[in-house]
């Protein structure tokens, strides 16, 4: 016959939950301490390459305009 255990109860699952959920924010708190100055880096540079390429083709691709009077 099957082993008869206590059954499972809400607050079993709720201790479980807790637990698994403790030690994903552990781990997360240690790779976002990591990855913030990584990320803020990362967007900095993409500014700067956007910049100087906007730049660059600004000055080669733009209209000139004469106005001259009669």
């Amino acid at each position: 016959m099957a082993d008869e255990e206590d059954p499972i109860t809400r607050d079993d699952l709720a201790q479980s939950i807790r637990s698994a959920r403790g030690e994903v924010d552990a781990q997360v708190g240690a790779t976002t301490a990591k990855l913030v100055p990584l990320a803020i880096g990362g967007g900095v540079l993409l500014l700067i390459v956007a910049y100087l390429i906007g730049r660059r083709v600004g000055t080669t691709k733009s209209t000139v305009v004469e106005i001259r009077r009669i």
